[in-house]
């Protein structure tokens, strides 16, 4: 299904910027904050402020989901095939060192009971620990410090 489909499914008006994030948000394997979405952008057709507005009404909808980096920024993911959007049931591995983030989409959320007089909009896991690249610069480090 294409991104302009999708779109219309959710009643979103398919507007240029709004597939154009949307396509590149599927595409990445990692989250992504407005910033770099931004920097990503072939022309810059869309100023930050469009950006911005553009990620929460995809947030707002389903299509698109949002977890909170190290530095605080919110960084958006969609998955294909997004036949309904990004259901956000997948937690995230955040790397305490260089703040790369990305999804564990292999894995599902556990299941929390909620109280049923409140409403949940969205839920997020994030697990934090040092990515691979980091894990070795910090034993290649600790090697040379103990000769």
């Amino acid at each position: 299904m294409n991104v302009e489909k999708i779109l219309t499914l959710k009643n979103i008006r398919p507007t240029q910027t709004r597939r154009k994030i949307l396509e590149l948000l599927c595409k990445e394997a990692c989250p992504l904050t407005a910033g770099e979405i931004f920097s990503l952008q072939k022309s810059r057709a869309a100023d930050r402020v469009t950006i911005y507005r553009t990620l929460y009404t995809l947030a707002e909808s389903g299509l698109v989901h949002q977890v909170q980096g190290l530095d605080g920024a919110w960084r958006f993911c969609a998955h294909p095939p997004l036949k309904y959007g990004c259901p956000g049931n997948h937690p995230h591995f955040l790397c305490r060192e260089c703040g790369s983030m990305r999804c564990l989409t292999e894995q599902k959320l556990p299941w929390v009971e909620v109280p049923a007089d409140v409403q949940v909009k969205g839920k997020q896991l994030v697990v934090y620990g040092f990515c691979s690249s980091c894990t070795r610069k910090e034993k290649i480090s600790n090697r040379k410090t103990n000769n």
